[in-house]
């Protein structure tokens, strides 16, 4: 792999700021785990000295840095039919479905949000990190609903500070398992990297980073509620992690204890002779609102996904069912 040496001089305005957020600012096509491990394996030193990530640089430092060449990789248009809720010159709001991965990684360079992006709009901003073209946050491969994608940089910064400064609101629906005591309530757990299973995440009370849910509860029904969840951080797995952190996992979650659900359970009935499909076979969570602050009218506007058919489909039964 071909390497990239550069030496940088830290400007006067620099003033104790990370050296892992300084070179993410400064290489945006490396996102900043890929910069964190080029720093941990000594391949930036600031005056002359091996550095961690999280160094705190001033005015004057002078960074040896070498980067990894990036591989050259186009990002495939397909013709995968998007559901567009809103659209203008800086944004397209659109309902993401189940099974679909927001951008390419780990191999899976295909069928993704993105390259439905690709086809369907010529013009789309840089994007946070490298092949994500418009995207400004995701939803997990199984998680339906609400998704902000951006059209020029412009509106890409104004709408990612609204994340990062947790200015915007997010509201969420949820079938959990059980109801919990309290019909709302906070949850403040902080969450990190799982320590056994590196593809899960988990309460972490020591090491963890600021994790808080809100959650009120909709409707009860025997044996399961529907949730609305209002994260204020956007932690990866938050949601998903914090009901089962209260002991009322997300339907069909089964990363996170959720259980798939058949009909005749339901019903309180017998198995049938017959396989039945559970009543919804993902994870049963929906981006339902977000409103935020449009980046060129300055107003603040309120976008809504429909709950899709599968959760749907489970409130009814539920309704039909298991009303108390």
């Amino acid at each position: 792999m071909q390497e990239n040496n550069l030496t940088l001089q830290v400007a006067r305005a620099i003033k104790e700021r990370r050296i892992d957020k300084y070179l993410h600012g400064r290489f945006g096509n490396f996102s900043r785990a890929m910069i964190q491990q080029i720093i941990k394996a000594g391949a930036a030193k600031v005056n002359g000295k091996i550095v961690k990530p999280s160094f705190k640089l001033s005015p004057g430092d002078k960074i040896e840095l070498t980067l990894p060449q990036l591989p050259t990789k186009e990002i495939l248009p397909e013709d995968i039919p998007l559901d567009i809720i809103y659209e203008d010159d800086d944004l397209i709001i659109l309902n993401k479905p189940p099974d679909m991965i927001v951008h390419p990684a780990r191999g899976n360079t295909h069928g993704t949000l993105v390259n439905a992006l690709a086809h369907y709009c010529d013009n789309l901003s840089s994007g946070l990190g490298e092949f994500r073209p418009g995207i400004v946050h995701r939803l997990d491969r199984n998680t339906t609903g609400v998704m902000v994608v951006t059209k020029n940089d412009v509106a890409q910064w104004k709408v990612a500070k609204q994340f990062e400064h947790r200015t915007l609101q997010k509201t969420y629906l949820a079938v959990v398992h059980g109801t919990p005591d309290l019909t709302r309530d906070r949850i403040n757990a902080p969450l990190g990297i799982h320590p056994r299973f590196r593809e899960k995440y988990a309460v972490r009370p020591e090491t963890g980073k600021e994790a808080v849910t809100f959650y009120e509860v909709l409707e009860s029904f025997r044996g399961f509620s529907l949730l609305k969840l209002m994260p204020k951080t956007g932690r990866t797995h938050q949601i998903r992690v914090h009901c089962s952190y209260i002991k009322h996992p997300i339907v069909a979650d089964d990363m996170y204890g959720g259980k798939l659900i058949y009909p005749w359970q339901l019903k309180d009935a017998q198995p049938t002779p017959t396989p039945e499909d559970p009543v919804i076979s993902r994870c049963a969570l929906h981006a339902h609102l977000i409103t935020f602050k449009h980046p060129t009218t300055e107003k603040q506007v309120t976008f809504e996904a429909p709950l899709p058919k599968d959760i749907q489909a489970l409130l009814d039964l539920l309704r039909i069912h298991r009303k108390q």
